[in-house]
């Protein structure tokens, strides 16, 4: 059995931490030990849980971009607690840990790619930076991970696609623990049960692109007197409070990364997601399994991610008078709502069995 070393940058809720959290679930008993190797010197919300895994030890411990020391403490470490793989998530990032993991003797070295393009403004330095680290993760990676064929093409558009050291391994739910109950919200959040609620529960970040989903939210909740909108997630709260018309506050709804997101899924009837940047969209993933209908961006990810016969349910993601459109069709076609019921294809296309399996095959 081995001893793993996966580096994140910490343990929030978002779409890596999530998917190592229902990994390490459903793989912790085939490794001696996991190491969650959070580079940020921080952990997260999900700490707790990743506690509660047996054989799992988050190390929260800093690696910045060109600073040696840390790099040196990094090598003693998996030196130390005898690595035999280490899976770095951060991308070109990772280029040095890979590197030093060499140095350390570990074996198995594996880059994931989680995003479809850099998320980064650059210049002449940052641009430098990431095109060395990336010639690092290709020299010295064994194996070169991404959870959609977007990104492969973004960050090695001249890789040899017979190369097998390059893989596209889509994220894993397991569709029936996910879906535990069928409470929601909406007593809570005092939302009508006859209300039409749309939602999204991405954490706020420019690329998720939450100054288009308000600018929806506004005109539909003002156009329709049942409609409620719901925004969730890690510092979503925080950023858009006073950003909602005071005359809405009550309809379009705020609130902070939760561990029950399948109560907040439930309180929804459609599913808005319009991503600027994605790797896979694991947010959406979810809300698909739930069955709901959904709008979404024309980004590729997406498109990979969506079944080809329901690419109309996805937009410009800065087109918010399409996405009012569309969100309006659902609300009023019954028939509309169960066509978009993507359950039973999420648990195909994104079968955590055999997605778990491939990773795990790989480490």
């Amino acid at each position: 059995m081995k001893t793993i070393c996966i580096v994140t940058v910490g343990l929030g809720a978002g779409g890596i931490e999530n998917y190592l959290l229902r990994f390490c679930n459903y793989k912790h008993r085939e490794f001696k030990r996991i190491f969650i190797f959070c580079r940020g010197a921080r952990t997260g919300i999900l700490e707790t849980q990743f506690l509660q895994i047996p054989n799992v030890t988050i190390v929260p411990q800093r690696i910045q971009y060109a600073n040696p020391f840390e790099f040196l403490k990094f090598f003693f470490f998996l030196k130390k607690n005898k690595i035999d793989t280490v899976c770095d998530f951060t991308g070109n990032i990772a280029g040095p840990v890979i590197l030093t993991a060499k140095l350390a003797g570990v074996n198995t070295r594996i880059t994931q790619y989680r995003v479809a393009s850099n998320r980064f403004k650059g210049n002449f330095i940052k641009n430098l930076y990431n095109g060395i680290a990336n010639k690092m993760v290709r020299a010295f990676s064994t194996r070169i991970l991404s959870n959609s064929y977007a990104a492969l093409d973004y960050f090695f558009p001249k890789r040899d696609k017979s190369d097998k050291k390059y893989q596209v391994i889509y994220n894993g739910l397991d569709v029936d623990t996910f879906l535990t109950g069928s409470e929601n919200l909406r007593k809570e959040l005092s939302i009508p049960q006859d209300a039409f609620v749309v939602g999204n529960t991405a954490r706020f970040n420019d690329v998720k692109n939450h100054r288009t989903i308000l600018k929806v939210a506004g005109e539909l909740c003002g156009e329709c007197p049942d409609l409620y909108f719901i925004l969730c997630g890690k510092d979503v709260r925080n950023n858009l409070v006073g950003q909602i018309d005071p005359g809405l506050e009550s309809r379009i709804i705020l609130l902070e990364a939760r561990t029950d997101i399948i109560k907040v899924l439930n309180t929804l009837d459609c599913f808005y997601f319009p991503s600027l940047m994605e790797g896979q969209p694991n947010a959406l993933i979810e809300a698909m399994a739930v069955g709901l209908p959904f709008v979404a961006s024309n980004i590729a990810p997406i498109l990979e991610t969506v079944p080809g016969d329901m690419h109309d349910q996805l937009v410009d993601p800065l087109d918010w008078e399409a996405a009012c459109e569309k969100i309006l069709s659902i609300k009023e076609n019954a028939e509309m709502r169960a066509y978009l019921d993507c359950s039973e294809y999420v648990k195909k296309r994104f079968d955590h069995r055999v997605q778990f399996q491939l990773f795990f095959d790989c480490l």
